[in-house]
C-alpha cells in the first residue's frame, strides 16, 4: 500500500474559507506559506508559556516563577526571526520597531500571567501528561489527519484529560470570532483523534482555547483581562457536524489513494467578503 498522505487542520480549514485559495496552496503551489510578525510572536510566546508549565508540573511553582521569561522571550524572537528570515532567502518581514512593540506587549502577557497563573493552572491534582503531543490519526483515502495538541493535562481527582490550544490574539476573541467554526472546530478534531489514539474516553476530555491578548481597550468601565479562555461546543452533535464537513473536504480533494483532485474552483469576485481574502485577492 502506498505511504499514506497527511492532510492538517490548516488546510481543511483554508477549504472551507475559500476552496479558490485552498488550491492556490495545496495545488499550484502558487502562494507558499510565509510567516509574518503575528505568527513570530505567537510562535515565540507558545515556547515561553510551554517552558513555564513545563518546569512548574516537572519541578515546582517557585521554580516555574524564578525562570527568566522575559529574557528568554526576547531570545526565542531573536532566534525565530533569524529563522524565518533564512528560510525567506533574506528577506526581512518586519522592523525593529514592530518588534520592539511585539516584545513589550509579549512583557505585559507575561506579567500578567505569572501573577494570575493560579486562577489558570494549579499542581493539586493535576499533572501535565504532554506538550506539542503529536496526533497522527488514519483516515480515509488513504489519508492521515496530523497535528500537535499545546498541553495535555490531566485532572488526577475526576481522571479526566483537558487539551488545551493556545491562542495569541491582539484583542481577543469577541463574540463572532467566538462562533466562526473555522476558528473553533480545531479542537473538536483533536479531541476525538487523541480519543482514539490515546484510548481515552471522549466523554473524559475537556477542551479550551487559551487566549493571551497583546493590547487592552483604553478608557473602558470595567476590568480586563489578558487572558480570555473559551471552551465551544464539544459533545457529540457538534463533533458530528465537523466530521461531516471533513469527510465531504476528503471526498471531493481526493482519490482514493490520497493524492489531490484538481478542481477549477472560481476567484471570488471583488464584491464577496472572502474569509480568505488575502489569498484570493493575491492572483
Amino acid at each position: 500500500m502506498a505511504k499514506k498522505k497527511s492532510i492538517s487542520y490548516s488546510q481543511f480549514s483554508l477549504w472551507e474559507q475559500c476552496p479558490y485559495s485552498w488550491k492556490l496552496t495545496y495545488v499550484d503551489k502558487a502562494i507558499p506559506f510565509t510567516d509574518n510578525i503575528y505568527t513570530l510572536f505567537g510562535t515565540s510566546m507558545h515556547e515561553i508559556l510551554q517552558e513555564y508549565l513545563r518546569v512548574m508540573y516537572s519541578d515546582s511553582i517557585k521554580a516555574a516563577d524564578e525562570l527568566y521569561l522575559e529574557e528568554q522571550l526576547e531570545d526565542r524572537l531573536k532566534k525565530n526571526f533569524l529563522e524565518i528570515t533564512k528560510k525567506n532567502g533574506g528577506e526581512e518581514f518586519c522592523t525593529k520597531n514592530d518588534m520592539l512593540e511585539f516584545y513589550n506587549d509579549g512583557l505585559k502577557i507575561i506579567d500578567y500571567f505569572k501573577k494570575k497563573r493560579n486562577q489558570y493552572f494549579s499542581k493539586r491534582g493535576y499533572e501535565l501528561v504532554g506538550i506539542e503531543t503529536a496526533l497522527n490519526y488514519d483516515l480515509p483515502n488513504n489519508l492521515k489527519f496530523r497535528g500537535f495538541i499545546d498541553l495535555v493535562i490531566k485532572d488526577t481527582l475526576r481522571n479526566r484529560i483537558k487539551i488545551i490550544d493556545i491562542k495569541t490574539s491582539t484583542w481577543g476573541w469577541n463574540k463572532y470570532q467566538k462562533a466562526d467554526k473555522n476558528k473553533t472546530d480545531q479542537l473538536l478534531l483533536y479531541k476525538q483523534f487523541y480519543s482514539k489514539e490515546f484510548n481515552v474516553p471522549m466523554d473524559r476530555i475537556d477542551v479550551e482555547y487559551f487566549i493571551v491578548k497583546r493590547k487592552l481597550y483604553e478608557n473602558t468601565d470595567f476590568p480586563q483581562k489578558r487572558i480570555q479562555t473559551f471552551i465551544p461546543a464539544n459533545g457529540t452533535p457538534s463533533i458530528n457536524k465537523v466530521n461531516r464537513r471533513l469527510q465531504a473536504f476528503m471526498d471531493e480533494c481526493y482519490d482514493k489513494d490520497g493524492n489531490i483532485i484538481s478542481h477549477n474552483y472560481e476567484k471570488c469576485s471583488p464584491q464577496k467578503k472572502c474569509k480568505a481574502f488575502t489569498k484570493c485577492k493575491t492572483l
